[in-house]
């Protein structure tokens, strides 16, 4: 399912699955009125759409969330898409406005999400956006994808009384997540089946009180409990010298959308050993990252007030300044604004 970017011939392949055949031929049909689109129709289950995918490239996958009886049809196909390819791009279709359902589209992996009483003109933007790379997000799902990130609980790994809260067998599953591992590698390492391992993750998940791999890989890295050879990959500098395990982890949580992970992964490729170097690579990684952060970074400065975004720009003028007069580099005094921030006033939200 290795995805073509940029296509020869203009269009922009796009598959599409609803709920039914009947809405997936009607929209499948208003998709093709477009001259840039090269739409193909697929019944919403993995099967079809894996195998209409491996017939030809597919730029963008567009996904009823949810089939009969509302099974979550379309956010498992997704999430099985993001683990044979983390690149994979989707517009998950809903059919409620629900938080839950916009959270838990996000969390599936999607990179955009239609409402299907929006005008069909609003899809055909939305695919167009999420076929360059960029998230597709309304002003009401920022607030929403915002609101609860910043509701996230602190994540503790021990409970009150300093005793693990994860199983033996559950650290082991956290240990193989941290090294960049699919479930399918997880569950061939300790001899699980996939299904099992995904049980092991929602487990953990709601010991943790983390919603999502990411959450995880970069809780356990707090915490010091585990992900140690990834960890010395983030931080390390290339030019100290690295280990043939550590450039492995980064290189499979690269590739499993870590964004830290690719960063380092670049470094590596570009400053690290001399085996290893090779500037192309080092450039497309570097790319990648730097997308996906282009993209976060956008959102939030959307979401940010006129004051809270020139706030922001002062405190990033002193981290890139020359020391002050109390001998503090701009970097120290950014550290203690962030440490101790001053109360910001109120406002309204967008």
């Amino acid at each position: 399912m290795q995805q073509e970017l940029n296509q020869p011939d203009g269009h922009v392949r796009v598959l599409v699955a609803d709920n039914s055949p009947f809405h997936t031929e009607l929209l499948a049909g208003a998709l093709t009125r477009d001259p840039d689109f090269q739409v193909i129709a697929s019944s919403l289950s993995i099967a079809s759409v894996a195998a209409a995918a491996r017939t030809q490239p597919i730029d963008v996958f567009v996904l009823s969330a949810f089939g009969e009886g509302d099974a979550p049809a379309g956010l498992s196909i997704l999430e099985q898409l993001r683990e044979m390819n983390p690149q994979v791009r989707a517009v998950i279709l809903l059919n409620s406005s629900s938080s839950d359902s916009i959270l838990e589209a996000f969390h599936a992996g999607a990179r955009g999400v239609f409402h299907i009483q929006e005008d069909s003109d609003v899809l055909r933007r939305c695919i167009r956006s999420v076929h360059k790379g960029q998230a597709w997000v309304s002003r009401e799902q920022m607030t929403i994808l915002l609101e609860a990130l910043i509701s996230t609980p602190k994540i503790r790994a021990v409970d009150r009384q300093g005793m693990n809260l994860l199983t033996k067998r559950e650290a082991e599953v956290v240990r193989c997540l941290s090294e960049g591992m699919t479930n399918r590698e997880i569950a061939e390492r300790i001899g699980l089946s996939q299904h099992t391992v995904k049980n092991y993750l929602f487990r953990i998940f709601d010991k943790l009180g983390v919603s999502n791999r990411i959450e995880l890989l970069f809780m356990t890295m707090n915490q010091g409990t585990a992900a140690p050879v990834l960890l010395q990959g983030l931080l390390m500098d290339p030019a100290d010298g690295y280990d043939d395990a550590t450039f492995a982890s980064c290189q499979k949580a690269a590739e499993n959308g870590v964004v830290a992970a690719q960063l380092a992964l670049a470094r590596m490729l570009s400053a690290g050993r001399k085996s290893d170097r090779n500037l192309t690579q080092a450039y497309i990684w570097f790319r990648i990252a730097s997308d996906q952060i282009a993209q976060t970074r956008n959102a939030l400065e959307a979401a940010l007030t006129p004051a809270q975004a020139a706030e922001a720009e002062l405190h990033i003028r002193q981290y890139f300044g020359a020391d002050n007069a109390e001998g503090k580099s701009g970097a120290k005094r950014v550290g203690e604004f962030l440490n101790n921030p001053q109360p910001v006033p109120s406002h309204e939200s967008f």
